[in-house]
């Protein structure tokens, strides 16, 4: 081989060798941030929801939005809940809706959390018209009823294909809570049946998988469940979604059929302790039948 062959071998190497370098820095980055960076921010998402089924007239109401606390794992200790807790009574929402699972199964490095531990940091959340919640796949199989004697103790009330009336000053709504589709037997269309023709209605439940058989009269549907895929893909967004819903359902706002649903990314982590581009957060929906006039973009992170 030639010198100048030499050269240019040599220099080919170098060039590999910076490239796979750079890859090894990328690739380690990028698990320090999945894997104990990210899991661990806690983001406001600010969702406007402009409705026609919303009454005209009315004020917005203001929504705050948690689910999948998993508490216990990595990240996620009781400090955690006491952060989540004090960043909702900042935001001095009209209503508080927890959306199911507030304990852990097998994640990894994570470690189990009693339910009562957990509701007695929740009992602190206030609302203007109170705080409400249903169960998630993760309650049933520790012990549904012990985590809904854990709620309810707290202050909390729990809701299982139930209804129930709120008095804002503007007009009555109907919250009904439905249950999750992978333990409990969901009926969304039998609980809003038993309610006043005419009055709007806003369902929440754990897993977005029911969202089709939710009847066109609700204003909205929120859930939770998915943790938004927990790995969010520039350009290919979720790549798994658990239960029976489909991957366009696994975050965001969804509008189909002539109705709409909210998907929030959750606080927790379930499996793995794993987080990119879906940091937890607290969606605070604002419900509205006018858009927002003022400046600023109808959804945001703060």
């Amino acid at each position: 081989m030639t010198e100048q062959g030499r050269r240019k071998r040599s220099k080919a190497k170098r060039w590999w060798r910076g490239v796979a370098l750079s890859l090894l820095v990328l690739s380690g980055g990028l698990a320090t941030w999945a894997f104990g960076i990210e899991p661990g921010l806690l983001t406001v998402r600010t969702v406007e929801v402009v409705s026609p089924l919303w009454p005209g007239g009315r004020p917005p109401l203001r929504i705050a939005v948690i689910g999948d606390l998993h508490s216990g794992a990595p990240h996620t200790g009781l400090d955690k809940i006491n952060e989540v807790v004090d960043r909702i009574n900042a935001l001095k929402p009209d209503l508080i809706l927890l959306l199911g699972d507030y304990v852990i199964h097998g994640v990894v490095w994570g470690r189990f959390v009693s339910p009562e531990r957990t509701a007695d940091r929740l009992k602190r959340l206030r609302a203007r018209h109170g705080v409400f919640a249903v169960l998630g796949n993760h309650d049933w199989w520790l012990d549904g009823p012990r985590v809904e004697k854990a709620l309810t103790q707290a202050g909390i009330p729990v809701l299982e294909n139930q209804a129930l009336p709120v008095d804002l000053p503007s007009g009555r709504v109907w919250l009904a809570g439905i249950a999750d589709d992978t333990t409990r037997d969901p009926q969304p269309a039998r609980t809003l049946a038993r309610l006043p023709s005419g009055e709007p209605v806003i369902v929440f439940t754990h897993d977005p998988a029911i969202f089709p058989d939710v009847p066109a009269r609700a204003v909205l549907t929120l859930a939770s469940h998915t943790h938004g895929g927990q790995v969010f893909l520039p350009w290919v967004g979720a790549l798994i979604s658990p239960g029976r819903a489909p991957l366009r359902h696994a975050y965001g706002l969804i509008r189909e059929l002539g109705k709409t649903m909210y998907v929030t990314s959750g606080i927790g982590t379930s499996i793995l302790p794993i987080r990119f581009n879906m940091p937890p957060e607290i969606a605070l929906i604002r419900l509205t039948s006018k858009p927002e006039t003022g400046p600023g973009k109808a959804s945001r992170r703060e």
